[in-house]
Order: C-alpha cells, then structure tokens, then sequence
C-alpha cells in the first residue's frame, strides 16, 4: 500500500469553508479512482512546533504505485490539485509531498 502524504500552508485569506470545499473535492475522489481507498484532511496538531508552517495537511492510502499512478494522472485528480494549489501560500512553494510504501 502506498500512503500519499501531502501537507500545506493555506494562505491566510482563503477561509476554513474554503478548505472545506477544496478538500471535498479531493475527498470525492475515493471510489472515482481505481485503487484508491481512503482520504483523511485536517490541521497540524502537532505540539512540537516543526511543521515550518504547514498549517493542514492530508493522506490518501492507495493499494499500489501503480494506483498511486493513475491517481497522479487522472483529470478529477488533476483538477482537484489545481484548486488547491491556487489556495495556497506561493502555489507550489506551499505543498509538501511524501509517498509511504506501507507493508
């Protein structure tokens, strides 16, 4: 299993509706993309104080790389990336992402 680990730094004015819809959109895409099992989104509530302003954050668990691919290469993904990139602090400056292979 692969797990997409994708954190961020929202800029300041987009509002938590606007995070909510944006993450909407990426949630919607479980069940539309072969492979793809699970989304969880949320804030950084990590006391340690080193998320070096990657305020919210998510992961997608996939079944493969090869999942992970038509994942990455899908339009819905696509689309949905290009909203969140546009919400963002210095558009991709703002994004961070890590892939786990799992087991």
């Amino acid at each position: 299993m692969i797990r997409h680990c994708v954190f961020v730094k929202f800029r300041v004015d987009v509002s938590a509706d606007e995070r909510a819809e944006i993450y909407a959109g990426l949630s919607a895409l479980v069940g539309q993309i072969e492979g793809l099992l699970a989304a969880d989104f949320g804030p950084n509530v990590s006391p340690e104080g080193l998320g070096q302003g990657f305020n919210d954050g998510f992961i997608m668990d996939l079944v493969d790389e090869a999942a992970r691919d038509r994942y990455l290469d899908h339009p819905a993904h696509k689309a949905a990336g290009a909203k969140l990139v546009a919400a963002l602090d210095g558009r991709t400056d703002g994004l961070m992402v890590f892939d786990l292979k799992l087991g």
